[in-house]
């Protein structure tokens, strides 16, 4: 598995996530409910690549841990 590419892609479409969050943040026209309407998919979907990508480097580890063992 390719974890370093697996990582870029996620780092990719985190900083997109990041970029339409300030967009959010900086759209004047929205009031404050508005604005944590918007930003609760994003902040989950952030929390979510997050949580992917930990498992991602956790199995990998495994399974580099049991290359060396064996």
């Amino acid at each position: 598995m390719n974890v370093s590419m697996i990582e870029q892609k996620i780092t990719e479409i985190l900083k997109e996530l990041e970029g339409e969050v300030m967009e959010i943040l900086m759209d004047e026209s929205l009031d404050k409910k508005q604005t944590n309407l918007r930003m609760k998919p994003l902040a989950s979907t952030k929390q979510i690549l997050t949580n992917a990508l930990d498992s991602i480097r956790m199995v990998e580890k495994l399974g580099q841990e049991a290359l060396e063992e064996s």
